[in-house]
């Protein structure tokens, strides 16, 4: 069932935006970690959720957006194989009927399935929309008379190429550091 509303938020208002020295998007984080690196003095917070973090003798408010306070060693970007990037891979898209669901009406659907000896990996796995994932069952998309508009691969994506693209599913708090011009 196709809906007009936008797919359910991609980032929570618990999520928070790591920047990096030089006020880059680098990587998103849960707000423990962010609450942890601000004791340690690792990272200055730069802006803040409505709600607070209550300790037994003061609170905390909940942060944002946080920047490094020292520069980043840079190392290969690798995005983990969980649901929710299968989602966001497929813009939260069946790829057999090719209509918009939020994720809560959305499956994961081998290519190859498990049956035939299909592998639960990027290369295998697309995101599929509940009838049609019946339809197909345990054949592959050939054998049940579907067709994929592209084969599934590794999303090569960082924050700053992902963050742009969903403008209407970040938290308020990080629109000026993701899409604020130069």
């Amino acid at each position: 069932m196709e809906t007009d509303e936008p797919a359910e938020a991609l980032y929570e208002a618990t999520d928070t935006l790591v920047l990096d020295v030089g006020y880059q998007p680098v990587k998103i984080i849960r707000w423990q970690r962010a609450i942890c690196m601000s004791v340690l003095e690792k990272v200055e917070v730069l802006a803040h959720y409505a709600w607070a973090i209550h300790t037994v003798n003061e609170a905390f408010p909940a942060p944002a957006v946080v920047r490094l306070l020292t520069p980043l060693r840079l190392r290969p970007q690798v995005v983990r194989f969980s649901r929710r990037n299968v989602y966001i891979r497929d813009d939260h898209r069946c790829q057999y009927c090719g209509e918009v669901f939020g994720a809560s009406d959305l499956t994961l659907d081998h290519v190859v399935p498990r049956v035939a000896g299909g592998k639960t990996s990027w290369t295998n796995v697309v995101a599929a929309c509940r009838p049609c994932n019946r339809r197909k069952g345990g054949r592959t998309p050939e054998q049940a008379g579907l067709t994929l508009p592209r084969p599934p691969s590794r999303p090569r994506w960082s924050p700053q190429a992902l963050l742009p693209r969903v403008p209407e599913r970040v938290p308020d708090a990080w629109r000026d550091w993701i899409f604020a011009t130069p």
